[in-house]
């Protein structure tokens, strides 16, 4: 019982794990979204700078649309690496969170 439940609880972890990084490219996605839009905005003749360590650097607009749109791309497939993870290790977890559940409450009755 207790090997089932520390396996259990591992996939837990795992699951939670999965949701921090699940949530930081959601995040991630929607700034660069968001950048995107702005560059789209932007006139062909405007100045766009990026920043590298503590200086500002000149950059082309195609070549930061660009830039942004493989951004857009990496994360958008680590995403879905991580959404195909979870739909894995999601549903035996959660029966097993259930295992869990049930063994805290017995013990403590």
């Amino acid at each position: 019982m207790a090997m089932a439940i520390s396996a259990a609880l591992r996939d837990l972890q795992q699951i939670a794990k999965n949701h921090q990084v699940r949530k930081k490219y959601t995040i991630q996605l929607g700034e660069n979204e968001l950048v995107l839009k702005e560059l789209d905005l932007l006139k062909e003749d405007a100045n766009v700078y990026k920043l590298i360590g503590p200086v500002l650097v000149k950059q082309d607009l195609a070549e930061a649309n660009a830039n942004v749109r493989k951004r857009i791309d990496y994360i958008s497939a680590e995403l879905l690496r991580v959404y195909k993870r979870e739909c894995k290790t999601y549903r035996p977890g959660k029966l097993k969170h259930n295992v869990v559940l049930k063994y805290y409450i017995f013990s403590e009755e």
